[in-house]
């Protein structure tokens, strides 16, 4: 292979990732650094690995070494600062905003009701991610989601966060009539920056079918909504033709027209029913940005469902196209099959920013894993092992190809470094023993472990490790100190 295209080759997200200090690529190690002993592990496999165990019997010719580790190097926060808001534009063309509606749209995954105390405690964890809207609930569904509303409104609303002193933006959502459109203002006005979120569908088939009313109605309807909105003294307001994936473009173009004169500050373009594919949606963005009068008063978002399992990729291709906000929730959640994912949105930016134009979040990454946690516990939904970023296997290691690959240098099979979103591993290789794992894996948990055999007992432990791992789903450190007990310990 040619120099010029080894020189090209695709690296880790994260320098953090790397294991290599002296590899051009990767920054030295911060004077910081320290050397720490092997810690205790903790019971949700968040904590560094397991204490060194040493065989008691002071008459075995084995001993145990407790092996120190550096701590590893992560990101900080967000690599740029965050532009100043201003409703309807952003100054830096390259940042993009990120919109969280977990509280909303997340909370009508069937089952994930939360109470007001739980949305509060969320919206706190959302703040300190660094999202620039949280979109709180919808008042006036009910007397309890505008008191949770207006309690993350008051307090999350005005409470600065971080080394910038962020405060998020406070957003409820609303149909377009008069009712829920004071019930939306009523919650967020007390935040420091309140948002009123409008919609009404404009799809044909939800204008026959639901709406029962013609074009020229619905045009009317946003026009004066997003006016009233703008009346009640809220500065922030967003409009929504719902399911816009399906809508006609000539009379998408319209109504954006008529609502940005009528005092609209973002354009969200859902994605209703997950229907579009990449491309599609991406040229939606574009015709939208390229063909609506105005366009340049206000910021295009983007609300993807996945359906299709298209909704992070249908994202990635609008804000490609230009959208400056994206919906996300945590973990995906949401209406029947979810949202796109906030982690897998923010962490594909990241990762990838050189082919999406330089774009850039205010997100902290580090707050993910956290996150994603507090959204489990009190959504109760759980995600699956290998969710991409923060599912249980997303950065671990049975396979002894991979696992080898992995004791050598971490960017093998890793893209991003589980520093970067707050994740600390059981080991610091991600390797999970089983029937695929090899000798190379085995013998470095032997190590971590604090186990110093020689060559000949290694060999005849690994063949017994073999028949065990044939006949479990995992070997865990308790079996392997078990097996040293059977094989090399006894007399």
């Amino acid at each position: 292979m040619a120099a010029s295209s080894l020189l090209s080759s695709p690296k880790p997200c994260s320098s953090s990732s790397a294991t290599h200090t002296s590899t051009p690529s990767h920054p030295p190690l911060p004077s910081s650094f320290r050397v720490a002993p092997a810690a205790p592990r903790f019971s949700h496999g968040l904590a560094a690995f397991a204490a060194a165990t040493n065989p008691s019997a002071s008459s075995r010719r084995h001993r145990a070494v407790a092996l120190a580790r550096p701590v590893r190097a992560s990101m900080a926060g967000p690599a740029r600062r965050r532009p100043e808001y201003v409703p309807n534009r952003i100054d830096d063309p390259n940042y993009v905003r990120i919109f969280d509606t977990t509280l909303r749209d997340g909370e009508q995954s069937p089952g994930a009701t939360m109470t007001s105390a739980e949305k509060l405690v969320v919206a706190r964890q959302l703040s300190r991610l660094g999202v620039d809207i949280i979109e709180a609930g919808f008042p006036a569904s009910s007397p309890d989601d505008l008191d949770a509303v207006r309690s993350i409104a008051i307090e999350v609303g005005n409470t600065p966060v971080g080394e910038d002193g962020h405060v998020p933006v406070i957003c409820g959502l609303s149909r377009c009539n008069k009712r829920d459109i004071d019930a939306a203002w009523e919650a967020v006005r007390h935040a420091r920056r309140p948002r009123i979120h409008t919609f009404i569908a404009t799809s044909e088939i939800h204008m026959q079918h639901k709406l029962r009313k013609t074009p020229e109605q619905v045009v009317a309807i946003a026009r004066e909504m997003v006016a009233y909105a703008r009346s009640l003294g809220c500065p922030d307001i967003e409009f929504s033709p719902e399911d816009a994936g399906r809508s006609n473009r000539e009379f998408l173009y319209q109504i954006l027209e008529e609502v940005i004169k009528a005092g609209a500050t973002t354009l969200n373009i859902p994605d209703t029913v997950g229907y579009t594919l990449p491309y599609e949606f991406g040229k939606l963005i574009a015709d939208i940005k390229a063909n609506t009068p105005g366009i340049e008063n206000a910021i295009i978002s983007t609300h993807c469902q996945n359906d299709l399992g298209l909704a992070t990729a249908n994202t990635l291709a609008g804000a490609h196209a230009g959208a400056r906000q994206l919906e996300v929730t945590i973990n995906g959640i949401g209406e029947r099959a979810g949202n796109a994912s906030l982690e897998e949105v923010v962490m594909a930016i990241k990762c990838r920013r050189e082919l999406l134009g330089g774009l850039y979040t205010g997100i902290n990454t580090q707050h993910i894993t956290m996150s994603s946690k507090m959204v489990q516990e009190h959504s109760g939904l759980h995600v699956q092992p290998h969710k991409a970023i923060v599912g249980a296997n997303a950065f671990a290691h049975e396979s002894g190809i991979h696992q080898d690959g992995m004791l050598k240098y971490k960017g093998t099979y890793e893209i991003i470094s589980p520093d970067d979103i707050g994740l600390t591993r059981a080991n610091e290789f991600g390797i999970v023993l089983g029937k695929l794992s090899g000798r190379h894996a085995v013998r470095s948990k032997l190590v971590e472990l604090g186990y110093e055999i020689t060559d000949k007992e290694f060999e005849d432990f690994f063949k017994r490790y073999k028949e065990v791992a044939e006949k479990k789903k995992r070997v865990t450190d308790e079996d392997i100190e078990a097996l040293l007990s059977d094989e090399i310990f006894q007399p």
